[in-house]
């Protein structure tokens, strides 16, 4: 198991992301704004993961702060999460993992419990929710290896795998349980540019594993189904809008379109939690725009010409008639999404209310 995020008593320990894979690396944030910035500079990246990530860093952050009495630590709380939202703003898990720790917040306090006993209640809740990341992605493999082919390739794009949660991973917690189940799968990883996810992150962890890997350029993507050498293509999620629309890392709708063009499956695994009912499509997730010297520069040598005009989405959003089926830790979502969904998410709902709050 990779060790994505772990809590510590100096703080919240990330495997440092922007080092894979030359350099396995462990960065401790010692206090919530460096959690915070561990997220905006991607030290952490994947929903999942930068949920899980934000729990911690709000634990870690009442955990610390100057208060004498529970109205000083709501106050000081309230600052925190505030501070901690503006982390990145297209994954929802983000505000999801939030909203979380609010709600344990407000219980802890309405029980009468004193300072001491809501830090460490709140500490208590953002480790539960690290375990139930985890049980949530090998839900998914199991119910998503169903899906896989028994033989062949399998395509994926950017990396929806242990190092995007808090372990096991999402898309790549399908193939791991594909693979698990005996199914002799062949994995081809898109470079993703401009962060280069699939031949840094994907590429590492799946030779970690001993999965059968081939490093390919975003643009032979399609050539490469042309030939029949994909089968199936599965990919994670950073918010699905409760029509099925799904946002991930720029260069997804490509795929899919693709995809779509060759007959291939095109399947989304993520846990109910990036599921966002609350946006009705795609057309209202936002997109965040990275610093250009994303794709200006290489490892840090130029690329590009002075002066020359950049864009940088980090995400783009494929329609939902383009997803063949939304694998979560409940089971296999299919079309119509507003329904399917809906189902999941409201079940997700009652037994966090019953188990968490």
């Amino acid at each position: 198991m990779i060790h994505t995020i772990q809590w510590s008593d100096a703080g919240v320990v990330l495997i440092d992301q922007t080092k894979l894979p030359t350099e396995e690396t462990y960065l401790t944030c010692a206090d919530y704004i460096q959690v915070r910035d561990g997220i905006r500079d991607m030290i952490v990246r994947g929903a999942p993961a930068i949920g899980v990530t934000a729990a911690m860093g709000v634990a870690l952050g009442a955990r610390d702060a100057a208060a004498s009495n529970v109205a000083e630590l709501r106050a000081a709380w309230n600052h925190i999460c505030e501070v901690m939202a503006g982390a990145r703003p297209t994954a929802v898990n983000l505000f999801w993992a939030i909203d979380r720790m609010r709600v344990k917040f407000d219980a802890l306090a309405a029980a009468g419990n004193d300072v001491a006993a809501i830090r460490a209640g709140l500490i208590e809740e953002s480790k539960r929710m690290h375990a139930d990341d985890i049980a949530a992605c090998e839900a998914m493999g199991r119910h998503g290896a169903t899906l896989m082919p028994e033989r062949g390739g399998v395509l994926t794009h950017c990396n929806a795998g242990a190092l995007a949660t808090a372990g096991y991973g999402t898309a790549l917690g399908v193939i791991r349980g594909a693979v698990e189940a005996g199914k002799q799968i062949h994995v081809y990883a898109d470079e993703t540019r401009p962060f280069l996810q699939g031949s840094r992150l994907t590429a590492w962890e799946l030779m970690k594993d001993g999965i059968a890997t081939t490093v390919i350029a975003d643009n032979m993507a399609g050539v490469m189904m042309r030939q029949g050498k994909v089968q199936a293509i599965v990919v994670g999620s950073d918010r699905i809008a409760a029509n099925g629309d799904v946002a991930n890392k720029i260069g997804t709708y490509t795929v899919a379109v693709l995809a779509k063009e060759h007959g291939i499956p095109f399947y989304v695994a993520a846990p109910t939690s990036t599921v966002d009912l609350a946006t009705p499509t795609g057309e209202g997730i936002p997109i965040e725009q990275r610093d250009r010297r994303e794709v200006t520069h290489i490892a840090g040598r130029q690329m590009t010409p002075d002066g020359v005009g950049i864009e940088n989405p980090a995400f783009d959003v494929t329609p939902h008639q383009y997803v063949a089926a939304i694998v979560t830790e409940r089971g296999i979502a299919r079309a119509p999404y507003k329904e399917s969904l809906k189902k999941m998410v409201d079940e997700a709902n009652v037994e966090a209310g019953t188990n968490h709050r």
